[in-house]
């Protein structure tokens, strides 16, 4: 049950900060938190990380059914299994639906962290991020795990 509770979070913070986002800004918009180095830019992004693919609504929609679907596949099997890889299925997943929703309500993703020096990201984007790296994680290092 904690890995759907971990998941329904990341969705609603990533669907609330999207949200307030949107309320506050105009697209384009950018805010210097620290100037020249981290700012709230407001940005649709038709694309997957570095705007490749762009424009494969289709695609992208698919790869997050996809994901959904595996994950209730797996669901059973992950109760056996180690906190690490439940967190970061849990984080993966929550992270997946956040922007599948943006992408089936309107094509694109809201991305507004801006470091300058890389892509416009959005939480659900650190949560994949996140989650990915703890199930390779608990994969290299399973049997030194207790």
């Amino acid at each position: 049950m904690p890995i759907l509770i971990l998941c329904l979070v990341i969705i609603l913070v990533d669907q609330f900060s999207k949200f307030y986002i949107q309320s506050i800004m105009n697209l384009g918009m950018s805010i210097p938190v620290i100037p020249h180095v981290f700012h709230i830019t407001y940005i649709l992004n038709p694309g997957a990380a570095f705007g490749i693919l762009e424009n494969q609504r289709i695609f992208f929609i698919l790869i997050g059914v996809f994901i959904l679907l595996a994950a209730m596949f797996f669901y059973p099997r992950l109760r056996q299994e180690k906190f690490p890889l439940k967190a970061g299925s849990a984080l993966l997943l929550g992270g997946a639906v956040g922007n599948l929703i943006d992408r089936i309500q309107t094509g694109y993703v809201v991305d507004f962290f801006d470091f300058r020096i890389w892509p416009i990201f959005n939480i659900a984007d650190i949560a994949i991020v996140c989650g990915v790296g703890l199930i390779i994680y608990t994969i290299l290092f399973k049997g030194r795990m207790q």
